[in-house]
């Protein structure tokens, strides 16, 4: 497929330049198994622009790059040599004890900037910057123990579906770009009160159908159920709608019709794909373009939900402790 971007570049092209941007190696591989160049990249990021921006917007971003000939890693720190009108924010880690200075994808530009540094992926914090405490979403991730429970994770997002509308909320779903999916709740609330929640809901999911759900965090205790991972709070980021992923064929995280989700498969959307569908009529691509519009309308969280959710230990802290201690138990001490 060739794409047409907006300054009529119908070719990757070493050599080529987009909103200022010198564009280069764009006819190399973008990784081992990828089925696409780093042109093609950037020309998805370009035909994308539109749908993938208002995830990002405002928000400190890190990316996973893979340069060529190496493996993927994630860049969360913007590099010294960034461009000067490249938006950033400067944030405490916690988790590292240090600042790190985030960029903010806002425009285009800024867009193929990434695109040129080889930023397949895009994580985006749940939250605004300069709104740590204000989440605008939760997120339930769906992840199946393999790419053929595809099916299987398709009946877990409707479980949580279910128990959003008993909870008066609703939801909206996308692939995760891997083998998964991603419901996102668009909500008006704390940190705490958020991630409080989203352990709630997974709970009542688990406990709709726990043959198929397990809220189990321990991999070897999950017996090859749906992992309902209930831990993308706080600073947690997740794929951004519309983003490419680091994996065989370039698969991109694709917002999806709740009634259209036992029709698809995961593989249906790449970088070579998406800009068609995208660009199609009918209300079907138009809910796939929508993404930003259905988490517009933030929705208050029940004290019971939340109440519940805060008896509910957290899970990496709960493995955490029980790692401990079976490593103890094997030790003998």
């Amino acid at each position: 497929m060739v794409l047409a971007p907006r300054n009529g570049y119908t070719g990757a092209m070493t050599g080529a330049e987009r909103e200022g941007i010198a564009l280069t190696h764009l006819t190399e591989p973008l990784f081992d198994g990828a089925a696409a160049t780093k042109g093609d990249l950037v020309d998805y990021l370009d035909a994308a622009s539109d749908a993938i921006l208002p995830g990002l917007r405002g928000r400190p971003l890190s990316v996973i790059r893979v340069r060529s000939g190496q493996q993927p890693f994630m860049q969360k720190n913007l590099p010294g040599y960034a461009p000067p009108w490249l938006r950033s924010v400067t944030l405490w880690a916690e988790s590292s004890r240090r600042e790190i200075r985030y960029a903010l994808c806002d425009d285009r530009r800024s867009l193929l900037w990434f695109g040129n540094q080889r930023a397949v992926e895009y994580h985006p914090t749940l939250f605004p910057a300069g709104q740590a405490d204000r989440p605008t979403y939760l997120v339930l991730d769906i992840d199946p123990p393999s790419a053929g429970d595809f099916g299987h994770a398709v009946a877990a997002a409707l479980l949580v579906r279910q128990v959003l509308a008993d909870a008066g909320l609703h939801g909206a779903v996308k692939t995760s770009g891997a083998k998964g999916l991603h419901v996102f709740v668009p909500v008006d609330a704390s940190s705490e009160e958020a991630a409080a929640a989203t352990r709630a809901i997974a709970a009542r999911a688990e406990r709709l159908d726990p043959a198929l759900i397990t809220t189990a965090f321990i991999r070897s205790d999950r017996g090859g159920k749906i992992f309902l991972d209930s831990t993308r709070a706080f600073g947690a980021t997740v794929a951004a709608a519309y983003s490419p992923r680091a994996r065989p064929g370039v698969p991109v995280s694709f917002p999806v019709p709740w009634d259209d989700l036992d029709r698809i498969a995961a593989a249906d959307f790449t970088v070579h794909t998406v800009p068609g569908l995208l660009s199609g009529s009918g209300s079907c691509a138009g809910q796939m373009r929508d993404w930003s519009g259905q988490m517009r309308e933030r929705q208050p969280l029940s004290p019971d939900l939340v109440a519940e959710g805060r008896a509910i230990p957290v899970a990496r802290v709960q493995a955490m402790h029980e790692g401990k201690r079976r490593a103890r138990a094997r030790r003998g001490t």
